[in-house]
């Protein structure tokens, strides 16, 4: 089986293999970085990887006989029955050609092996596009070397059954066994001594539609994408931009107390901690303002691309002072206007 997909060899067609977030940045990658939209390199383990993972385990019986039992007019044992699917998954083996597959992946596009990457949840299933996955399942930062690597894997695995995951497939009408979980692996920008944050192009039900808005955060994006802080923002001309002229209409600042970093100890898995934002740091704009528009003109390049206006992630890296789009997609009547980490 292919359970291995680079982020090159992916685009929308493989939304039932990959899931939304991954057949997203595929589609992105595959055609838009010849645009010069920067997007980080990376790959994707397949639903069938993760079928082959429940298969090997012989999960199929007992998740399913743990689904008959939950409560579904009050989801008082909500909380019980989802601990203990997420307790099957995390318990179960990851087989040597299954991780050998991954670790493999992993040393050959980030060379020595040691190089800290996203673990992102991409779910998928027959049910898609009209039931929509986003924001439902785990990601984790900072995650480096194969122990680490596969044990992340795992997690996104056992997040197919969150709370909010279960609860949302049984007021859609979805049946759990036909839902499946890819896993994007995606190379790290170091925005934890960087900055980052989300965006969106206009819609036609908006009452600004010459408007783009991009925000951003200091450190990782996790408090951006989730609206725990409040963050710098920027409004841009459509109009201006397409013109060639300045096009920052408005520049808000914000407060921006604390910071998502690595933390000290690299092996750890998700090894990430929210430190105060120094003051010097609250007070100053994370943006100049050729990278506010830079960002502006990769969202009409990326909504043009799907004839549709997007939501989309950003990050800049600390050391090289470059850009990068993490994640965008198309909005739709599912779509929500933050992307999730």
């Amino acid at each position: 089986m292919d359970y291995i997909k680079k982020f090159s060899e992916i685009d929308s067609n493989d939304l039932a293999a990959v899931g939304e977030k991954n057949a997203a940045i595929g589609e992105m990658f595959s055609h838009l970085t010849s645009k010069g939209v920067l997007i980080p390199k990376g790959f994707a383990l397949t639903a069938a990887a993760y079928s082959y993972f429940v298969s090997c385990n012989h999960l199929e019986t007992a998740l399913a006989d743990l689904m008959k039992k939950l409560d579904r007019r009050e989801y008082a044992n909500l909380s019980e029955i989802g601990k203990q699917a997420r307790n099957l998954l995390m318990a179960g083996r990851m087989t040597n050609d299954l991780g050998m597959s991954i670790i493999g992946a992993y040393d050959a596009m980030f060379e020595d092996g040691i190089q800290e990457v996203a673990v992102r949840s991409s779910a998928t299933s027959v049910y898609l596009p009209e039931a929509s996955f986003t924001g439902l399942h785990e990601s984790y930062l900072n995650i480096r070397g194969s122990y680490a690597l596969l044990y992340a894997v795992k997690q996104c695995f056992a997040s197919l059954y969150t709370d909010r995951a279960i609860k949302y497939r049984e007021e859609q009408g979805v049946d759990h066994d036909k839902v499946f979980l890819s896993v994007g692996v995606q190379e790290m920008i170091r925005s934890d001594i960087g900055c980052s944050g989300i965006g969106f192009t206009p819609g036609p039900e908006s009452a600004f539609p010459d408007v783009l808005h991009v925000s951003g955060i200091w450190g990782l994006g996790v408090d951006a994408a989730q609206g725990k802080l409040r963050p710098d923002e920027f409004l841009i001309s459509r109009f201006a931009l397409e013109q060639g002229s300045y096009a920052i209409l408005q520049k808000n600042l914000g407060s921006k107390e604390h910071m998502m970093v690595y933390a000290d100890e690299a092996d750890e898995v998700n090894s990430t901690v929210r430190a105060i934002t120094p003051l010097y740091l609250q007070d100053k704009f994370v943006l100049e303002d050729k990278e506010i528009e830079k960002l502006a003109k990769w969202a009409l390049i990326i909504e043009k691309h799907y004839q549709k206006p997007v939501d989309f992630e950003w990050a800049k890296d600390g050391i090289g002072h470059q850009l990068y789009i993490i994640q965008a997609c198309p909005r739709t009547m599912h779509s929500p206007k933050k992307i999730e980490d």
